[in-house]
């Protein structure tokens, strides 16, 4: 029988019941926007797919908005209302399947944040280089580098939230005015007769096996729908959930097509067109004797836009293991909160785990392992070895989300119906669409190494042994903390006190 999501108490976390009152809500509709951008919208991937597939870069990006973008906004817009607590897809999957696979889920969820914040870090890198190609040549000094952005995340994270996404927000709007400079860019190149070389002939628009990765490209480019939702019970306005959704994935659609648009028309030669390196050439290309000083100021634009960027992974996936302690799957400890009532101990412990994984990547390894390669290659190896693996990680996350609409909805038939956005065929719809895009992501990123300096088999163990490693990591968690902190008995106010003790 189907019960009610309202009603059915037996099946509610505490976090659900107890969130709300220990953390502000301060976020409105402009603030869950600037995060889903901040999450979802990396310009570069608006130029690495416009270098590898050309013309049908455009058919790539619609395909991944129709079958990946828009049924994932759907989804979760339909499990946000019906639950808005925090955590997201931890609290939906509990709903769906219960508490192993709701932790499950939410592993899945929160680990890849870990590594894509060293991501993020080393974008910075790489934006400097652009700068000056002498600077940070060893990969201990771009350890430093990352290690350092993650400490300026580590102290925004802990301030008081509405400090925090004011500047956010600020960066937010420098990333939009940067994008249009790009989509501009391709129009004055295009208009002033200077365009790229890019062969428009009609079967280039056409989608052949040489460049179907590009799809999953794009899946993997537009994963992280659902992550401002970890933070449901700080919305000031439950609408903000729809408008983010609707609003945010306008920007984003809009953003990628502007970035792809620039470099193809804008940067030369063609064969330029594919490296992260390519918006701000796009810039400098296109403005002529302003060239220069405005591609200047992209670059500038997008290494403050990636220093908040990795700030804003650190509170919103922090947020994951704030329930968790709150919920006694892990320790309370990790629940803390500070005189600003955010969760530091959370965004502590990330912060660790991230720099430990770059002093491994970056510095120990490059330098103390013999493999007969340079350490900047084998740093890179590391690095995107261990990227791809969480990626797929991530991609079995949104499978869960894709699969839990579909129990939820005759779970709370009731619920379901009071809120639902769309006819019930559409998210039978959107989960086929969303499993299937999901499963292209995983298999692109297992077939298509990042690198050229491992083999396909290489890369195919590597990826494969630590995703499974990682995946039984987050299971033995679970049962880890069931049989210790989960056996500690507290009633919700001894949690409350306990997390909020530091701030009284």
């Amino acid at each position: 029988m189907a019960t009610s999501a309202m009603g059915n108490e037996g099946n509610q976390l505490r976090s659900e019941r107890i969130a709300g009152g220990i953390l502000p809500r301060v976020l409105n509709s402009f603030d869950m926007v600037a995060i889903f951008v901040a999450i979802v919208l990396f310009a570069s991937n608006g130029a690495v797919v416009a270098g590898g597939a050309g013309p049908s870069a455009y058919v790539y990006w619609i395909l991944g908005f129709i079958t990946f973008l828009i049924p994932g906004a759907i989804v979760t817009g339909q499990l946000g209302l019906m639950f808005p607590g925090e955590g997201s897809i931890y609290v939906w999957t509990h709903k769906a399947f219960g508490s192993f696979m709701g932790f499950f889920a939410g592993f899945c969820a929160w680990w890849p944040g870990i590594l894509v914040m060293i991501a993020t870090s080393d974008t910075v890198v790489s934006l400097l280089q652009q700068i000056n190609a002498s600077w940070l040549t060893e990969p201990w000094q771009q350890g430093v580098v990352i290690l350092a952005v993650l400490a300026f995340s580590l102290v925004l994270s802990v301030l008081r939230f509405r400090v925090t996404q004011n500047l956010v927000n600020v960066i937010f709007v420098a990333y939009g005015g940067a994008i249009l400079l790009v989509g501009l860019a391709g129009l004055l190149a295009l208009f002033g007769g200077h365009s790229a070389h890019v062969d428009y002939a009609a079967h280039n628009w056409l989608p052949v096996p040489a460049t179907y990765t590009f799809y999953g490209t794009v899946i993997l480019a537009l994963l992280g729908i659902e992550v401002p939702l970890n933070m449901g019970v700080e919305i000031t306005n439950t609408r903000s959930i729809t408008r983010y959704l609707l609003w945010g994935s306008a920007v984003v659609i809009a953003g990628y097509l502007l970035t792809t648009f620039g470099v193809m028309q804008a940067v030369t030669p063609v064969s330029a067109q594919g490296s992260p390196s390519a918006i701000a050439q796009a810039v400098t290309s296109g403005f002529g004797g302003a060239g220069s000083v405005l591609g200047l100021l992209v670059n500038i634009i997008f290494i403050g836009f990636f220093l908040f960027n990795t700030t804003v992974y650190n509170y919103s996936f922090g947020r994951l293991l704030f329930v968790s302690g709150l919920d006694r799957r892990m320790p309370a400890i990790i629940s803390k909160v500070n005189a600003n009532k955010v969760p530091w101990v959370a965004v502590l412990v990330q912060t660790i785990i991230a720099a430990a994984f770059t002093v491994i990547a970056f510095i120990l390894v490059p330098y103390a392992l013999n493999a007969g390669l340079k350490p900047a290659d084998l740093s890179t190896i590391i690095y995107d070895i261990l990227q791809a693996a969480v990626t797929v990680i991530w991609c079995v996350s949104m499978v869960i989300l894709f699969v839990d609409v579909i129990v939820i909805r005759h779970k709370y038939q009731d619920a379901f119906t009071r809120v639902k956005l769309a006819p019930t065929w559409v998210f039978y719809l959107c989960a086929v669409f969303g499993l299937i895009a999901s499963a292209v992501g995983v298999y692109v990123t297992f077939t298509g190494p990042w690198t050229s300096l491992v083999t396909s088999t290489q890369w195919l163990l590597w990826i494969g042994g630590i995703g499974l490693l990682s995946l039984i990591v987050g299971v033995l968690l679970y049962f880890v903390g069931q049989f210790t902190v989960g056996r500690q008995q507290a009633d919700d106010q001894e949690i409350i006190a306990e997390v909020t003790g530091s701030a009284e």
